[in-house]
């Protein structure tokens, strides 16, 4: 698969965007695991504009995670292309515009998802996007507003119109947001009209190797986005792809895992602090498989939730490693 001149290998998996999670030490991480691309955090135009610190720091990409790709989303057109130019100074390998983000506060004020309700305008933020910059633009978003208004398959075709490189969907409304199963049946649909020759990425609730590969063969897809399967455990990558390619493979061990899980926590802290490094992190511990199921682990859990401290967080996780695994 390729995203214009970007190739992407055979039945490419990738990294989905995600708020507070895909930060550059995971993004990293991820790719050395064997995802094919890994994309930003959702970065909002009128931010980016109005040169908002904490923002402008979501573009630093470095050269070991290449491909990325930088997302940014906005319900202004101006503003959309301003950003892309300013995303384009950033050097990464692919822009993505979100008009699949379904919660309240951008959805709900006309951005992300909420572009689903405007197509003239959408199609009009992405032909000027497009337009405004050399690198290859890209979208993702979901089936439709509602269940009475999937409109993937129309709005699939407007957007090769206007020049995108590829198009990533998710298997969902956004009157769904995260509930219910993904449906991956027009994503499919997607694969099978002739006049659609852009890429198609599908999104949702991949989460096993088995389904990834189920997915390629069932619906044609071009590549698969995981997104939530990967908090606290960026081994799906290494596991889907060994899968994908040999027909077998052999989880990590739990010490290689939980090494893996300490990384994470070290370069979170090194690249903000102590504190809100940690407060970052605590989504992947809260998530991740290594430590669910484990009997009598309710109170270890909370304070691993609760620790405030590096040497704290630490001392905790070898408690776990030497008690639990």
């Amino acid at each position: 698969m390729k995203i214009a001149d970007i190739d992407l290998g055979s039945r490419p998996v990738m990294l989905a965007p995600m708020e507070d999670v895909t930060d550059p030490s995971f993004r990293l991480i991820c790719r050395e695991m064997g995802a094919a691309m890994v994309t930003t955090e959702f970065v909002s135009a009128e931010a980016l504009v109005r040169d908002v610190a904490s923002t402008m720091r979501k573009l630093q990409v470095n050269k070991a995670e290449r491909p990325v790709a930088i997302q940014i989303y906005g319900r202004d057109p101006e503003a959309m292309v301003d950003a892309a130019r300013i995303v384009e100074r950033a050097e990464p390998d692919v822009i993505d515009i979100n008009f699949g983000c379904p919660v309240k506060r951008v959805a709900g004020k006309g951005a992300g998802a909420g572009m689903l309700r405007d197509v003239p305008k959408l199609l009009s933020i992405t032909r000027s996007v497009v337009q405004a910059v050399n690198l290859p633009v890209t979208v993702k978003t979901r089936l439709g507003w509602d269940c009475e208004n999937k409109i993937i398959k129309e709005l699939a075709l407007q957007l090769q119109d206007c020049g995108i490189k590829a198009l990533t969907v998710h298997g969902r409304t956004r009157s769904q947001m995260y509930t219910g199963q993904a449906d991956w049946t027009l994503i499919g649909e997607l694969k099978q009209m002739p006049d659609l020759e852009i890429p198609v990425i599908g999104n949702g609730d991949v989460t096993t190797p088995e389904e990834a590969l189920d997915n390629f063969e069932k619906f044609g897809v071009d590549g698969i986005m995981v997104g939530r399967a990967s908090f606290g455990a960026p081994w799906i990558f290494r596991d889907i792809r060994t899968y994908l390619d040999t027909g077998s493979y052999t989880p990590l061990t739990n010490a290689e895992k939980m090494q893996l899980l300490r990384r994470q926590i070290h370069e979170s802290v090194e690249s903000i602090d102590e504190y809100r490094g940690i407060l970052h992190i605590r989504r992947h511990l809260a998530a991740t498989p290594l430590l669910k199921g484990i009997p009598n682990f309710r109170d270890t859990r909370i304070r691993m939730l609760r620790a405030a401290h590096l040497d704290e967080l630490l001392k905790i996780l070898d408690e776990i490693e030497e008690k639990y695994l």
